[in-house]
């Protein structure tokens, strides 16, 4: 990798090693504080809905600055202090309203930082993967020991582990705040409304399906696993094992995209990870066989999520980048995750892990077919 992106790169690391704490332990810790499956639902969903309000709003603010780099080191140092709230919240209102804030910032960072990324790699945007594969592997750090690490020193820890990683964001954000669009990229012509293009509605919506197959995942995957008698070191070790695939992927996508191109790599990946659910729903009990369903994160989250932006670059070029970012985090990502956490949490409360799993396969079949459907479509449009 280029040496003028490895800022870029430190940065991905200690946002997704903040995560790597976040997701998979949140909802441990509600657990643990005597809160059931629909406020963890609750809470999920509100994480998600704000990615359906943040995004937009900060890409608005971004246009019209002409210092978007220190707007950008201001909202992880409000993202940081926002979460802090965490260390004080025990109540459900106050916790939704934590949450509601933290999300916001949060939430809003991605989608420009992106956008910056995208844009610094102007013509090598299938570097991409290469750089992004470090927020993966912070991720995997933090997301593959602090299971462990909570056994030993309890679940009350967590607040405060996640703080000190979101301490070190802002301070790898720093070099970032001369950050600016580039000027010397082509316009290429005008968007439009996404909503009057077929083709760009129809990746959004498959997007958007995917995120809502992940919902169990990411809400309720630790306590699928605790309450089949697993403990915390297997379950870290697994979401580990997930991110670990992941890296190898985002390493490996740039050269498969190429050969085979983004819609069609997004078609295996829709098909195995229906596989990658029913596995996880059915077969829990095993440590060997949830193993092989996290191997197929690799296809789930790395290689759809390189497919999705590599195909953003054709929709939304040059400084249009951070449109079609926000437009992505929220229209999938947000409302995604909203349905996806509800989905979760009604068929967790239902019938456990197995039912949410189950209903996650479902809708994961839903977009491969949409998906599927529309290739045919062109093609004897074409033909």
């Amino acid at each position: 990798m280029d040496a003028r992106f490895t800022r870029y790169s430190v940065f991905y690391f200690f946002y997704y090693a903040a995560l790597g704490a976040y997701a998979p332990y949140v909802g441990r810790w509600l657990d643990a504080s005597g809160h059931g499956g629909y406020v963890v639902g609750a809470m999920m969903a509100m994480w998600y809905a704000s990615r359906m309000v943040g995004p937009p709003l900060w890409a608005a603010l971004m246009q019209r600055s002409a210092v978007p780099g220190y707007w950008f080191v201001a909202a992880t140092l409000l993202t940081t202090l926002a979460f802090a709230g965490f260390l004080l919240a025990s109540q459900v209102t106050t916790l939704l309203l934590v949450m509601a804030v933290f999300g916001t910032f949060y939430n809003a960072l991605l989608p420009q930082f992106e956008a910056m990324t995208l844009t610094a790699l102007a013509a090598r945007s299938t570097e991409y993967g290469r750089i992004r594969l470090w927020g993966s592997v912070g991720f995997l750090l933090v997301a593959a020991t602090l299971g462990g690490v909570l056994d030993r020193i309890g679940n009350e820890a967590f607040p405060l582990v996640t703080l000190t990683l979101l301490l070190m964001m802002v301070i790898a954000a720093w070099p970032h705040r001369h950050d600016r669009p580039s000027l010397h990229l082509a316009d290429a012509g005008a968007v439009g409304p996404w909503w009057r293009r077929p083709d760009l509605r129809r990746l959004l919506l498959v997007a958007l399906l995917m995120q809502v197959s992940f919902g169990a995942f990411y809400v309720f995957y630790t306590l699928h696993l605790q309450a089949r008698g697993h403990s915390g070191l297997v379950i870290g070790a697994l979401w580990g094992l997930g991110v670990l695939v992941e890296i190898a992927m985002f390493w490996r996508v740039p050269g498969w995209i190429e050969r085979f191109g983004a819609e069609r790599l997004m078609r295996w990946c829709l098909a195995l990870t229906v596989a990658r659910w029913l596995l996880t729903a059915e077969c829990a009990d095993s440590v060997a066989v949830l193993g092989a369903a996290q191997l197929l994160h690799a296809f789930g989250f790395a290689a759809f999520h390189a497919s999705c932006m590599r195909q953003l670059v054709d929709y939304f070029p040059g400084r249009r980048a951070n449109r079609g970012q926000s437009l992505l985090y929220a229209f999938s990502s947000g409302l995604g995750g909203v349905l996806g956490a509800a989905l979760a949490a009604t068929m967790w409360q239902i019938g456990g892990g197995r039912a949410a799993f189950l209903a996650s396969a479902l809708v994961a079949a839903l977009a491969w077919w949409m998906l599927r459907s529309g290739t045919a479509s062109r093609s004897l449009i074409a033909a």
